[in-house]
């Protein structure tokens, strides 16, 4: 039996074609939602995961854009609210890949420059344009991506980009959620070890290091970050606003070698 009802509700999950994005696109839709997929460059996995939504029952479209350039997001809010004349919930979902794939390449500041685009300035304007309209309109959830290692640190140069980059949005998450509040509630999901595409090609180090830096020994699953962001978006959590919630089982603290 599901829990969390999201019936009657709309939701936009940016970056839902693969990943985290998709299995909280498909989690909601099972609750009830109707979704927007949206994505940029996997276009044909966002179409699949639309229709595995209508084959849920529930209504689903795909609105594709590059976040990295404002005025396409100025246009994913805009067609958004007009597709069934409002959204009630927001998922800022979509981050740059910057561990695989050509940009895996690229200099520090190169990565920290399209991860800064992409992770921040997006979330940031999205999340000011669908809140001035939630608020407007009486009512709306917004969620945010973070990091829970952002909150501790961790070397190497990733984790000096992604916690400068999840920082930034986890402090943004608590001043917004300030701001749009009583109507709006505005949250922020803080991830551990979630096994995405870049874990299942990870070295024996990190297979082993995510697992023993867990309290549940286990990486985490796309869906683990779902189920917790459908409750986070439901009216179960109406009195949950302004809060970091870190999703990765219990972190056990230990050396980073």
């Amino acid at each position: 039996m599901q829990t969390h009802s999201l019936a009657h509700k709309t939701a936009v999950i940016t970056g839902s074609s693969q990943g985290i994005g998709r299995a909280i696109a498909l989690r909601m839709a099972a609750a009830g939602a109707d979704v927007i997929v949206h994505g940029n460059l996997h276009l044909d996995e966002s179409e699949d995961v639309a229709e595995k939504i209508r084959k849920l029952g529930r209504r689903s479209t795909v609105m594709p854009g590059d976040l990295e350039q404002d005025t396409r997001c100025d246009a994913l809010v805009d067609a958004a609210w007009k597709w069934q004349g409002a959204v009630d919930i927001w998922v800022n979902n979509a981050g740059a890949d910057v561990l695989t794939g050509a940009a895996a390449d690229g200099s520090f500041q190169e990565k920290l420059h399209k991860l800064w685009r992409v992770d921040v300035n997006a979330t940031i304007g999205l999340s000011r344009r669908i809140g001035a309209r939630m608020k407007k309109a009486g009512g709306g959830v917004i969620l945010n991506m973070g990091w829970d290692r952002a909150m501790l640190g961790m070397s190497g140069e990733s984790g000096q980009m992604f916690a400068a980059v999840k920082g930034a949005v986890m402090a943004f998450t608590k001043s917004l959620a300030q701001s749009l509040a009583p109507e709006v509630r505005v949250n922020c999901l803080a991830p551990g070890w979630i096994k995405t595409a870049w874990g299942d090609d990870a070295s024996n180090y990190w297979q082993a290091r995510a697992a023993r830096e867990s309290l549940r020994d286990r990486w985490g699953t796309p869906e683990d970050v779902a189920n917790v962001a459908c409750f986070l978006a439901s009216s179960d959590a109406d009195f949950v606003n302004g809060q970091i919630v870190p999703v990765n089982g219990g972190f056990r603290c230990i050396a980073d070698s």
